[in-house]
């Protein structure tokens, strides 16, 4: 791999963990606060005691997916050992994040509704799939497989943080323009047209779209040998 290629790859890494920081500190801090009982983190999340812990877990162990799926971006080519080692941790966290979420939406519901459920227990069920089969390929030898659900796995662990981005950009354009259109199609029930539109919108086009590119541009990377 060129050398200017390399350097250019890890300081777009570098910028994208720099960019994940506040949303992981937030989500981790809220979560442990959750779990201690703390009565402004709980807000409107709070239920019983199963899906309180089912919902702060979920937001910690999210935390840990959403630095892992960075460092799992560059691993391969950098940081062979590593990789191998936080992927397995990537992969029980994004197991165990998935479970939390999955399980607060069967026992709570969640704030938008029937049409937020259904498409945050889609993408549940898509990082539960994905979380196993990566690690799966990997213990069978079949790297090529292993690889492809990886990124699936990355894509699917940003996408928490790639929601949060989405409602910054609504707002920072929106709210430019005037304090009529601050926040147009975005409401506190999440019943606004961008709030639907992102229901799906944070992780449903991404995987479409690294589909495309695995089937059509991808060049390959041998893990084996890395």
């Amino acid at each position: 791999m060129p050398r200017a290629r390399v350097l250019l790859g890890s300081l777009v890494l570098l910028l994208l963990l720099v960019a994940v920081q506040g949303f992981v500190w937030h989500s981790a801090q809220r979560g442990a606060l959750g779990l201690a009982g703390d009565a402004e983190a709980l807000g409107r999340l709070a239920g019983t005691r199963g899906s309180d812990a089912a919902i702060f877990g979920h937001m910690i162990f999210g935390a840990a997916v959403t630095v892992l799926s960075v460092v799992q971006l560059a691993g391969p080519w950098r940081w062979p050992r590593v990789h191998r080692a936080s992927g397995r941790v990537l992969a029980v966290a994004a197991a165990l994040t998935a479970l939390g979420g999955l399980a607060y939406i069967a026992l709570r519901g969640t704030v938008g509704g029937w049409p937020m459920s259904l498409a945050f227990g889609l993408y549940g069920a898509l990082m539960l799939v994905a979380a196993i089969q990566t690690p799966r390929f990997a213990l069978q030898g079949d790297y090529a497989r292993h690889r492809r659900w990886g990124l699936r796995l990355i894509v699917l662990g940003l996408g928490s943080w790639i929601y949060r981005i989405h409602y910054g950009l609504l707002y920072g354009i929106t709210c430019s323009m005037g304090r009529e259109t601050c926040g147009m199609g975005s409401n506190s029930a999440f019943t606004g047209t961008f709030d639907q539109i992102n229901l799906l919108g944070f992780y449903l086009p991404y995987l479409i779209a690294l589909e495309i590119w695995l089937r059509t541009g991808d060049k390959g990377l041998d893990l084996k040998r890395a």
